[in-house]
């Protein structure tokens, strides 16, 4: 057992070393990140490419960009990005990203082409990609740098922002040997069974590398579903990614949700590796699962494989330490103090408020750190095997938005802990909870108890309205209009000795919200 550990730990070193950043010369994109500048940009838009840009926000529009006072560029290109969660319109606080030279190659901002300027609406501390970037760099995997900017639009102040280099090919020349492979665009909440957008590369254009990706995690035997994947998937730095993904609570990428990553074809071992990225919603559950089957399609075959899942738990009792308060606080405090000058010439009041989520954010990797601690030093979960009539409740559920809108919270009512799913402005939900069990061979049923209120299903999915299930399969039972506390059941069975079921509380309707009441989440043996 020493030696193959022993093994494994030397293939694993071995993989982040080939993963690490390549040798080159600093330039000054790297004295900008490492003193934490916070630059004061405005923005001028001409009116008629104002409009331009209000008629289709995700195109380049041009702009001008003066930089402290001073005119760093004549024309750059400007659009607005974001989902569901952070898009803004330009007359809100937009996201944008700056692409300095879309209209003259020639031009460089602190050796950088193109960056992003986000307006951290769902991170009121502004730090959590910059702490999720230093972690994931910290650990061996390639991560955007991160800094802040003051931002004005054509004159108008929007305050503060997050300013991150953009995943582009001079990013991949900064840690890889060759940057002319195939990056592609996870776009939101897809996997690789889909055709993602190809953002740069000199391999494909028809996909044909995703395609046989996709095959290949298709395949229904698991040994030789691994036997293929371990020839174009880089094992190691997955796992890795995987890692620290789950130990910051990332939950809105990959090996969650996936969302918010790009998958690099690297060249130099003819291999796939994942760049994280969107890491604004980090630390926010202190207690989710490092140790539950993901759904992700890659993530689930790694997990599956027990070498691969060895190699992980080994990688996660490494890595806790990384969210140590001894290690992070200190940099917390680093920014804050960063950041507090410019808070307070924004707004004195925000500045005050500011120290509170500061000491937010510490409480919670404080709690993140002790509960990391616990589960990496637990044995490997066993497969649940209820006495038939005997049930459990179903606790730690993950969010899983299949619409960009829809609303998903957890709340507390008359004492009682619920899920909350819910139409957004969009007016189409298809979203739900998810969690992931091994369950021995047999009979069971998932229960669960949901209040509706002016919920219309859609007509043109499978599964209408609120209910529950199991993934893959279709439900009759659902509650629409309004209910209050309606019973729902689903019976289903598991033929292996041992299968990973993944159990879904859902919401597909054009209006409404559901309520699923978190003790009512029963898995039950039937006879």
């Amino acid at each position: 057992m020493v030696g193959r550990m022993l093994l494994l730990l030397l293939l694993f070193v071995g993989g982040l070393v080939a993963q690490a950043a390549v040798k080159r010369e600093a330039d000054a994109s790297d004295a900008f990140f490492k003193r934490g500048e916070i630059p004061r940009f405005e923005i001028v838009v001409a009116p008629e490419e104002l409009a331009k840009l209000k008629a289709n926000a995700r195109e380049y529009v041009r702009a001008r960009l003066f930089e402290n006072g001073k005119i760093a560029f004549e024309t750059v290109g400007v659009k607005l990005k974001g989902a569901a969660g952070s898009f803004r319109e330009w007359d809100d606080r937009p996201a944008l990203t700056v692409k300095v030279d879309k209209f003259d190659d020639t031009l460089r901002w602190r050796a950088i082409k193109k960056f992003h300027l986000n307006n951290a609406v769902q991170d009121d501390t502004w730090q959590h990609d910059l702490l999720a970037s230093e972690l994931m760099t910290r650990a061996g995997i390639p991560a955007a740098r991160v800094s802040h900017a003051r931002v004005w639009l054509n004159g108008r102040d929007v305050g503060l922002y997050v300013l991150k280099e953009a995943l582009d090919k001079t990013f991949l020349a900064r840690h890889f040997p060759n940057n002319d492979g195939n990056l592609y665009d996870g776009g939101f909440c897809q996997d690789v069974d889909v055709d993602l957008e190809k953002d740069s590369g000199g391999g494909p254009d028809d996909h044909a590398d995703l395609k046989t990706l996709r095959e290949m995690v298709a395949v229904a035997d698991l040994k030789e579903r691994w036997a293929k994947l371990e020839g174009v998937v880089d094992v190691k730095a997955c796992v890795n990614f995987m890692a620290m993904e789950l130990l910051i609570n990332h939950w809105d990428g990959y090996t969650q949700n996936r969302n918010n990553y790009r998958m690099y074809f690297n060249p130099a071992l003819s291999r796939w590796v994942f760049i994280p990225h969107g890491m604004d919603q980090i630390f926010g559950d202190a207690e989710a699962s490092m140790l539950d089957m993901p759904t992700a399609m890659i993530s689930a075959s790694v997990m599956r494989h027990p070498d691969w899942r060895l190699l992980y738990r080994k990688r996660l009792s490494e890595v806790v330490s990384f969210v140590a308060p001894e290690k992070l606080h200190p940099k917390v405090d680093e920014v804050a103090k960063r950041l507090a000058p410019v808070l307070e010439s924004m707004d004195p009041q925000l500045a005050r408020d500011y120290v509170g989520r500061v000491r937010a954010l510490k409480d919670r990797i404080a709690a993140r750190y002790k509960f990391a601690k616990e589960q990496a030093a637990l044995p490997e979960p066993k497969p649940v095997a209820l006495a038939p009539g005997k049930s459990l409740v179903l606790r730690t559920w993950r969010k899983a938005p299949e619409t960009e809108d829809a609303r998903l919270s957890e709340e507390k009512n008359a004492g009682e802990r619920q899920y909350v799913i819910g139409v957004g402005p969009s007016g189409r939900c298809v979203a739900s909870w998810r969690k992931m069990v091994p369950l021995t061979k047999g009979r069971w049923r998932f229960s669960a108890s949901v209040r509706t209120e002016g919920v219309v299903a859609t007509t043109d999915t499978p599964n209408q309205g609120a209910g529950v299930r199991i993934s893959g399969g279709t439900r009759t039972a659902k509650a629409v209009g309004d209910a209050m506390w309606k019973p729902l059941v689903f019976d289903f069975e598991v033929e292996e000795a041992v299968r990973d079921v993944e159990f879904v509380i859902e919401l597909q309707a054009t209006r409404g919200t559901a309520w699923f009441n978190l003790e009512s989440l029963k898995l039950k043996r039937l006879e």
